[in-house]
């Protein structure tokens, strides 16, 4: 595991969306607006987690907004698990064992 003194600590914003919005809708206009777009750890349903740098959320949520007018954040944490905790159509189902 890589120390945060040396990845830097990291922020997810949780974003509610219109629910025609797929991870690469949310790419391709990502693209189109800035040279260094956030990082979308999911989208489904009508939600998206992005994850950004402490001092980047501002313009993170500004970019969100820009790619889908519609969007929302919601909340922004410091670990996936309390957001997926707090909306659970953001939990991802857990894998078999093989």
């Amino acid at each position: 595991m890589v120390v945060k003194s040396k990845r830097g600590r990291r922020r997810y914003i949780a974003f509610s969306t219109s629910p025609d919005v797929t991870k690469e809708s949310l790419i391709r206009g990502f693209r189109s607006i800035a040279a260094d777009p956030p990082y979308i750890v999911q989208c489904a349903s009508g939600m998206a987690i992005l994850r950004c740098s402490p001092d980047k959320r501002e313009e993170t949520a500004s970019v969100m907004s820009l790619a889908d007018p519609s969007s929302v954040p919601l909340r922004t944490s410091g670990t996936l698990r309390t957001l997926r905790d707090e909306y659970p159509i953001l939990k991802t189902p857990k894998r078999k064992p093989n």
